[in-house]
């Protein structure tokens, strides 16, 4: 049976990738009832790691796409968390974001709405969250952004 989930996320041109391995000494997913927590995933793509610090090398619309890369990442693990069942999702509850930029940038929600803005695209309501955009000074391997999730499953 194919997953509605992974269908959509087809149409969208995007396949999950398999759930990244942790970078340290921590789990990347926890699921306690009902609910899973999602360690916070990092921006990258096929060429690795995206690094630069918004407000000084990266744009807005740079920014938000590594955000959405971060989604893209929560989803994966969600997958993992779900034993490959995506479909037992009911909703996305939380995104926390990290944003690495300097002290005078202010658009970190412009920059999480990469992600945000994808899980709706890819979701529906299902998708629509509570969420907080925050400023770091520096994030780790000097990514440009870091996303945490809490979702509700089946």
């Amino acid at each position: 049976m194919t997953s509605q989930i992974e269908t959509r996320l087809a149409t969208l041109g995007i396949t999950l990738p398999e759930a990244p391995a942790p970078a340290a000494n921590y789990v990347p997913f926890v699921v306690t009832g009902n609910t899973v927590y999602v360690s916070g995933q990092i921006s990258s793509n096929a060429d690795g790691m995206i690094t630069g610090k918004l407000g000084d090398t990266l744009s807005t619309a740079d920014g938000a796409a590594a955000a959405k890369t971060c989604a893209i990442s929560l989803l994966a693990q969600l997958k993992a968390a779900c034993g490959g069942d995506i479909d037992r999702l009911v909703r996305v509850v939380k995104l926390v974001g990290f944003v690495n930029s300097t002290a005078d940038y202010g658009e970190q929600p412009a920059v999480i709405n990469g992600a945000s803005d994808f899980m709706v695209e890819a979701l529906g309501d299902k998708g629509r969250h509570a969420r907080s955009a925050l400023s770091a000074a520096s994030l780790p391997f000097g990514v440009a952004v870091e996303i945490e999730g809490i979702f509700e499953i089946s």
